[in-house]
């Protein structure tokens, strides 16, 4: 069963329009990434991969608040841009996304995978005769709120690009970065390991819909990789055999960019017409296909049904057509 729990088959012949079929791509001069968190570690390393293809030219786009990093970044790669932006802000991310719009007039991948981990401890004693202060809630802000943000944004994009450029020459792919504490509890970082966990159940939420756009989505959840998210004495507590190389989260992601048909570490097999919309995590030398939670029972497999965009979109056009029916008998 494919990581998609929420699909009605009529839902392509109803309210969505039809599905755009994920097809051989017509050859083209050039393709745009826009990558968040992309003067280093993961973003940068499949920037890199991206900008060194031999039989696709890539224009990438380096998003990230740290100029110094950027700027080298960008300079390490052909065809390579860099924003200064801050991911949290809304106004500040857009601004990103319009000067790539107007630097490269398309877009065909948008990785949002800016993230940091939480190091304040949640669990920190406080005197008992007032409340607490709040707590830190940066990781949230940047890991799950950023993602959305992203999401949202990219959603736009990739339809202007779609709108110009036609179906058959683009093959839009919306990446978002989870992690291993998305799914197994992390107890030191329990806000970082909420959020991750929010990003893969918000990929699941949004990705029949984008889908029925021409988008297809994916939730990335790298083990223990070895990157700027903390420091050298911080990476010490976890054993040196347990690292992730980065670059198996690259080939991963390299992979679902691509599309076509995927086999992961345990032989289970995805067709390229249903290469979206899956959750994989990335181990050791290894990916996975992870499927979400199955239903309890009937009852609630139906009443999810229900969460639909088609079935709650009927009922919008049934309320405002009775209620439209109302006013004129009135």
């Amino acid at each position: 069963m494919l990581d998609r729990k929420v699909t009605s088959p009529e839902a392509a012949n109803l309210h969505h329009p039809p599905i755009i079929p994920h097809i051989a791509i017509l050859p083209m001069s050039r393709k745009v990434a826009f990558i968040t968190g992309g003067a280093s570690g993961m973003g940068l390393a499949v920037a890199q991969a991206l900008s060194d293809r031999n039989h696709e030219d890539w224009e990438v786009h380096l998003v990230d608040l740290n100029a110094e990093a950027g700027k080298k970044a960008a300079a390490s790669l052909k065809n390579a841009h860099f924003h200064q932006i801050n991911v949290t802000d809304y106004a500040s991310l857009t601004s990103a996304f319009e000067a790539t719009w107007s630097a490269s007039g398309r877009l065909d991948f948008v990785f949002a995978n800016a993230g940091i981990v939480e190091r304040d401890n949640f669990y920190q004693e406080h005197p008992l005769d007032a409340p607490p202060p709040p707590p830190n809630q940066l990781s949230i802000d940047i890991n799950y709120k950023a993602v959305v943000n992203t999401s949202w944004l990219a959603l736009h994009y990739f339809r202007r690009s779609l709108a110009k450029h036609g179906k058959e020459s683009s093959d839009p792919v919306l990446i978002m970065t989870a992690s291993c504490g998305g799914l197994y509890p992390s107890e030191f970082c329990p806000m970082y390991s909420g959020s991750k966990a929010a990003v893969v159940q918000f990929n699941r939420a949004v990705t029949v819909a984008y889908h029925h756009a021409g988008i297809r989505t994916f939730a990335t959840c790298p083990g223990t990789i070895r990157t700027g998210l903390m420091n050298q004495d911080e990476w010490k507590s976890f054993p040196d055999e347990y690292f992730t190389p980065i670059e198996t989260l690259v080939d991963a992601v390299v992979k679902l960019v691509d599309g076509g048909d995927i086999e992961d570490a345990k032989g289970r097999k995805v067709g390229g017409q249903d290469n979206w919309g899956l959750t994989i995590e990335v181990n050791g030398k290894n990916f996975y296909i992870r499927d979400g939670v199955e239903f309890c029972d009937e009852f609630m497999k139906a009443m999810m049904k229900n969460t639909s965009m088609t079935v709650q979109l009927e009922r919008i056009e049934r309320t405002k057509s009775e209620n439209a029916g109302a006013t004129n008998r009135a």
